[in-house]
């Protein structure tokens, strides 16, 4: 999908409106507002304690606001299990640490979603596991447990099985976490192949200038002092502009600073 598409797709599959986050009587991120367009990489970027992964929690539904909205395709979270459940079939989540079951193997971690959620037979949930891992450039290893699997591999593994279902929206949390700086630039390949191919709407969590600069169309950025979100947009043009709030630029030049 070309830039101007996404730029004027006309309802936005995500949007937050006034939304506040909290642990308790600890504030973490107020009225932040921010739409996600389909087919668009948006990056939720910022300090460490940020709040990035609270965000992510809370787009995702196992969070609640303490006040404000989030809406998919139009619609506000539902707040009941049933339509919940129905709404994250929807999408798929890569968590950092790739979550995946240690005592199950490759083949048999990406088959769950498809056991749980569709009413496909034995046969055909082995072959679209292998049609998945072949998108992520792990076809014949189903029968590898994840101990076998190093830290890039196990990824895109986590990748495979967030997107058995084939999901509208993909969202990662922290991709690049504990990677080589090859096998990051591979996965954010791979992030931008499977976006092209499967028409997907993406949302990554990260603090990664490398991976930021390579896959965003858009980037948040959430002010750890402020607790709100202090700039939006190319994270490429917030960089070089003067106008830009402070801690976002330094955000984003920090290796030439250090």
């Amino acid at each position: 999908m070309r830039d101007e598409e996404r730029k004027h797709s006309k309802e936005p599959v995500i949007e937050a409106r006034q939304l506040t986050m909290a642990y308790g009587q600890r504030l973490v991120q107020r009225d932040l507002s921010f739409k996600v367009h389909k087919g668009e990489v948006k990056v939720i970027m910022g300090g460490s304690g940020c709040g990035k992964s609270t965000l992510l929690q809370h787009l995702i539904g196992m969070m609640a606001p303490v006040s404000g909205e989030i809406f998919f395709f139009g619609k506000p979270i539902p707040s009941d299990e049933v339509s919940l459940k129905n709404l994250r079939k929807r999408f798929g989540i890569l968590y950092q640490s790739g979550a995946l079951w240690s005592s199950l193997t490759l083949a048999e971690n990406v088959a769950l979603p498809l056991e749980e959620y569709t009413e496909f037979k034995k046969g055909e949930i082995a072959e679209l596991v292998d049609f998945k891992l072949s998108l992520v450039g792990l076809s014949g290893l189903g029968h590898r447990y994840p101990s076998e699997l190093s830290g890039g591999m196990k990824k895109r593994a986590g990748l495979a099985r967030a997107m058995a279902l084939d999901p509208e929206v993909l969202f990662f949390d922290e991709p690049s976490a504990g990677l080589d700086p090859l096998s990051s630039r591979r996965l954010d390949d791979l992030i931008l192949s499977l976006r092209e191919a499967l028409q997907a709407t993406i949302v990554v969590v990260t603090h990664e200038l490398d991976s930021i600069f390579a896959i965003a169309d858009s980037a948040l950025f959430l002010d750890t002092g402020k607790k709100t979100a202090t700039a939006e947009g190319d994270p490429r043009k917030l960089r070089d502009d003067a106008n830009a709030p402070l801690a976002v630029r330094k955000f984003l030049r920090r290796e030439a600073d250090s």
